[in-house]
């Protein structure tokens, strides 16, 4: 088969795609023919040598994919060979062929394409488990996300909404704060020209907000502590404002905050498994009646995959970049 390889760390130049072995499934794991991938935060660490797949992993980037089971592996009950499904994976989304545990298999969403379903399982495995199963966002609760034309911001706005709390989100530019209003959010805060700590507490009328997704870091740790509500949930999912940041352990004891961290490549099956169930139970029947749809800025074929880099990288889209399979 074919896939992305990073024979050496560097800039979207560095993707490289080459034949590679055939994957073979293990116990447990599925054959995935690959219809598309998406483009995430992560890859472009990866390919830069600053995120290392988890040992026993797949070399190649791609942590989510869509496509049709081509071979079960010993022990896999549940599934069939030609099944259309996607998947949340831990590497090897830029390939033709990717095997993954059983437990990370979700079935293509009623009224979506298989191509669309790639761009599902990393941006709702994440907001599902971050907002609701850590922070426990609750309706009439406000949320605070940071990006939110990114493909998690675009999720968590409509996950919010779908399940009755308010949302407020950062973004860039209008056309991109336009978008975050047509999917649903309350609150409009342009981070170039305004103080979102001030934007969040008037249209709060002072309180703050109850949970914040934030995919900064250390740039924005501070200012979010700042933002919170009484007993509000700060949860950190990224490091795009760095990664060492001063803590006002006073100030978050003065709101009874708590802050969460967690990313999903690395954590055990088991609570993969159990995080991707919960998806289904909770989010697939938001798909299927039509309250929650991924955001799909452009597709390009797999083998451009550095020109797909260039594009998330110069933050140019709304929304999701899926790679095609030829």
């Amino acid at each position: 088969m074919h896939a992305i390889t990073i024979p050496q760390p560097g800039g979207p130049e560095a993707l490289v795609w080459t034949d590679v072995p055939d994957p073979v499934p293990g116990e447990g794991e599925v054959l995935v023919e690959v219809a598309a991938s998406a483009v995430n935060r992560a890859d472009i660490l990866q390919r830069q040598g600053a995120y290392s797949p988890p040992p026993g992993a797949s070399p190649y980037p791609g942590l989510e994919c869509s496509g049709k089971v081509a071979a079960l592996g010993p022990g896999v009950s549940g599934w069939s060979v030609g099944d259309e499904v996607c998947a949340l994976l831990a590497g090897g989304g830029y390939a033709e062929k990717v095997a993954v545990p059983a437990g990370q298999l979700l079935p293509v969403p009623e009224g979506l394409s298989l191509r669309q379903a790639a761009a599902l399982p990393e941006v709702v495995c994440t907001v599902w488990s971050n907002v609701f199963m850590v922070a426990h966002l609750r309706p009439d609760e406000t949320l605070l996300v940071h990006g939110g034309s990114s493909g998690i911001g675009t999720m968590a706005i409509q996950l919010a909404k779908a399940l009755g709390a308010r949302v407020a989100v950062t973004a860039g530019t209008k056309e991109k704060l336009e978008r975050c209003a047509e999917l649903g959010a309350d609150v409009l805060i342009n981070y170039r020209e305004q103080d979102f700590v001030a934007e969040i507490k008037q249209a709060t009328d002072g309180a703050g907000a109850d949970v914040i997704l934030d995919n900064m870091g250390a740039k924005y740790l501070d200012r979010n502590v700042q933002a919170l509500a009484v007993n509000g949930r700060l949860a950190i999912i990224g490091m795009q404002g760095g990664v060492k940041g001063e803590l006002n352990i006073g100030a978050l004891l003065g709101k009874r905050g708590a802050i969460s961290a967690t990313s999903l490549r690395g954590r055990p099956l088991g609570e993969k498994a159990a995080i991707v169930a919960a998806v289904r139970e909770h989010v697939w029947p938001l798909l299927a009646a039509g309250d929650v749809r991924p955001i799909v800025d452009r597709e390009l074929p797999l083998p451009e995959a550095a020109e797909a880099h260039r594009l998330v990288e110069s933050s140019g889209h709304i929304g999701k970049v899926l790679l095609v399979a030829p």
